[in-house]
């Protein structure tokens, strides 16, 4: 069996067309996309992609849930609002984006909590997605003026937003962890959404079917007392 292209230490045990050799499944699964130019027809593209996104979605359940709990307390429903239009921008842009970056988002994010700053100073033009996710907050604010976190709210809970997608794709370099995670979660449990957005490609007109995709709340804890069914 041949040595890994990529490593030169362990067995290729899958061919790599981008590298013309093998390569062993954990450079495969490491750099995939981010140091290894895959070619769109890949087959250990796709399933690695459904892997990691599977594998991540129930890791990031419970942290998003905790983080929108904390926006709720800090802004109610308009702080929700703003960091929810996040999550549906992000995912219908990057859905079919292989090669998108944890990076891309939180650069994005920061884009916006400038051009909602009281002391806004103009900077250099921004990158392509952070360009796109002010068009649609434009857009969604102009449309729903009163549903959503405005200039006075918004900075603080766009920073939050920063150093929640911060934590959560970690220190990896070109990390694709958030997105994987976000993208995994929204085709995991929301598939009626995912399909529904999957179906928009027209900037500045992202509508959700109906609902958001934020989660649900907590159950009430039980307490057995006069009236409770169980049997004991």
């Amino acid at each position: 069996m041949s040595q890994c292209s990529y490593c030169r230490q362990r067995k290729g045990k899958r061919p790599c067309p981008a590298l013309e050799g093998s390569i062993c499944a954990q450079c495969c699964g490491e750099h995939r996309i981010v140091r290894v130019s895959c070619p769109e027809d890949c087959p250990y593209l796709e399933t690695g992609s459904d892997y990691q996104q599977k594998r991540l979605s129930s890791q990031f359940m419970p942290v998003r849930r905790e983080f929108y709990r904390q926006l709720g307390e800090l802004g109610g429903e308009k702080a929700v609002a703003l960091y929810n239009l996040i999550e549906v921008v992000t995912f219908s842009y990057f859905q079919r984006r292989r090669d998108g970056q944890d990076a891309e988002i939180i650069a994005a994010i920061q884009a916006l909590r400038r051009t909602l700053s009281p002391l806004h100073v103009p900077a250099a033009p921004m990158p392509v997605f952070a360009e796109h996710l002010k068009k649609e907050y434009e857009t969604f604010k102009k449309q729903n003026p009163q549903q959503i976190a405005d200039g006075s709210q918004a900075p603080e809970v766009l920073d939050r937003a920063i150093q929640f997608v911060s934590d959560f794709s970690g220190t990896g370099f070109q990390s694709q962890r958030f997105l994987s995670g976000l993208i995994g979660y929204v085709k995991a449990y929301h598939p009626d959404i995912a399909a529904h957005l999957g179906k928009q490609h027209e900037p500045g007109h992202i509508v959700l079917p109906g609902q958001s995709f934020s989660p649900p709340p907590m159950p009430e804890p039980h307490v057995h007392g006069p009236g409770c069914e169980h049997h004991h």
